[in-house]
C-alpha cells in the first residue's frame, strides 16, 4: 500500500482531485450517488492576526485549492500542525517556515504525525453511515473491529477476503467500504457500483474478488462517499485497515498478525488511559 508522498505544496494537494475526476461511466449514464460527500466540506476560518489564520493564508499563496481539514497547535513551540488531503506538516506561527515528515516524541516513542492523522481519520469515518458498509461479523460479539478500504481488483485484498472466515474466527468483524484505486468513472469503480447494488452484496463482492461476473447494476450507491473518504485519508492504495477510530493498523495483515496488532492496540490504549 502506497501513500502520497508530499514533493511540495504546490502539487500534492491537487493530487487527490485528479484521482477523483476520471471519465464518467461508459455509455454517458450517470450513475446516482449518495450525498454530501465526506470530501465537500466548509472552508476553515479563523480569527485574524491568529497564528492559525496566517498558516492558513500562507497555505492558500502556495496552493489556492488546498483544502484544510485542521489546524492547531503543534507538539513543540512555535508551529502549527496542519491536516491536509491525508497529509500533515508543521508550518511556523510566523508561516516562514514549512516542515514536512513525520514527527516523533522521543521520550515516549510515539508518532505525533501519525496520531493527528488518526484523529482526523477518525472524524471522517463517523460520517460514514453503517448501512453503506459491507460487514463480516464473528459469531457472538466481536473481541475487535476493523474498517477495511478494498478494491475488488488488487491482489492482497482478494488474499485479504478468501481469509475472512479466519479473520471472523478470531473475533473480529470486518467493515469494507470501497476504494476503487483506478478512480471514480473506471471500470473498477463501475464494477464495484455493481457489487455495492447488488441485492447481496456479500456475495457480490465474493465473486467479483473471484473474478466472477458481477451483474450490472445502478442504483444510489456510497462508492462515492467511500472514494472520496479514503483520498481525504491521504490513501493511494488498498487495502488499508483501520480501527474505528481511525488508527492505522497496515496494508495487507495475516489474520494472527493482525490479531496480534489488534491487542497491542488494546493494550497500549488500556495502559494509556490507566497512566
Amino acid at each position: 500500500m502506497q501513500r502520497i508522498v508530499l514533493a511540495t505544496l504546490f502539487s500534492v494537494f491537487s493530487m487527490t482531485a485528479c484521482a477523483q475526476s476520471t471519465s464518467p461511466p461508459a455509455g454517458g449514464a450517470r450513475i446516482a450517488v449518495a450525498t454530501p460527500s465526506p470530501a465537500a466540506k466548509a472552508e476553515l476560518t479563523y480569527a485574524a492576526g491568529t497564528p492559525e489564520e496566517r498558516v492558513r493564508t500562507v497555505l492558500k499563496q502556495l496552493n489556492p485549492k488546498i483544502q484544510v481539514d485542521r489546524i492547531g497547535p503543534a507538539p513543540m513551540a512555535g508551529f502549527r500542525e496542519v491536516v491536509a488531503s491525508g497529509q500533515v506538516v508543521y508550518v511556523s506561527d510566523d508561516g516562514k517556515y514549512l516542515l514536512q515528515g513525520g514527527l516523533l516524541n522521543v521520550a515516549t516513542r510515539k508518532d505525533m504525525s501519525e496520531a493527528a492523522l488518526a484523529s482526523v481519520r477518525g472524524d471522517v469515518l463517523k460520517t460514514l453511515p453503517m448501512s453503506g458498509r459491507i460487514v463480516y461479523s464473528p459469531v457472538g460479539t466481536p473481541k475487535h473491529k476493523v474498517v477495511v478500504l478494498t478494491d475488488v481488483e488488487c491482489g492482497y485484498c482478494r488474499k485479504f477476503h478468501t481469509e475472512i472466515a479466519e479473520y471472523t474466527k478470531r473475533g473480529i468483524e470486518v467493515e469494507y467500504l470501497a476504494f476503487p484505486r483506478a478512480g471514480v468513472g473506471s471500470a473498477d469503480y463501475r464494477k464495484m457500483v455493481s457489487v455495492w447494488c447488488a441485492d447481496d452484496r456479500k456475495k457480490a463482492l465474493t465473486d467479483a474478488k473471484n473474478g466472477r461476473a458481477v451483474a450490472d447494476k445502478r442504483c444510489t450507491t456510497p462508492v462515492d462517499m467511500q472514494h472520496a473518504a479514503g483520498l481525504r485519508m491521504g490513501l493511494t492504495g488498498t487495502p488499508m485497515i483501520l480501527t474505528p477510530d481511525g488508527e492505522f493498523v497496515g496494508g495487507y495483515l495475516a489474520p494472527d498478525i493482525l490479531q496480534q496488532r489488534l491487542e497491542q492496540l488494546a493494550a497500549e490504549r488500556a495502559t494509556s488511559k490507566g497512566a
